[in-house]
């Protein structure tokens, strides 16, 4: 993954955790739910960063 995708997931789960901290301060549980759910998706795409490197790593070591 590049810098930009990482970047961007960085975004998105800080982005979650601004609208789950309004939701709670407002009392809006479908704020608080949609700022989860974000966060979520950045876990979900930091998680596939990890396997995509590691497969990489992998790779580069059979190279050698």
């Amino acid at each position: 993954m590049g810098i930009d995708d990482k970047a961007e997931n960085q975004g998105t789960d800080i982005k979650g955790r601004a609208k789950e901290a309004a939701g709670s301060l407002t009392g809006d549980d479908e704020l608080k739910a949609e700022g989860r759910g974000d966060q979520a998706e950045a876990s979900v795409k930091k998680a596939g960063e990890k396997v995509k490197d590691a497969v990489g790593d992998v790779k580069d070591a059979f190279k050698k």
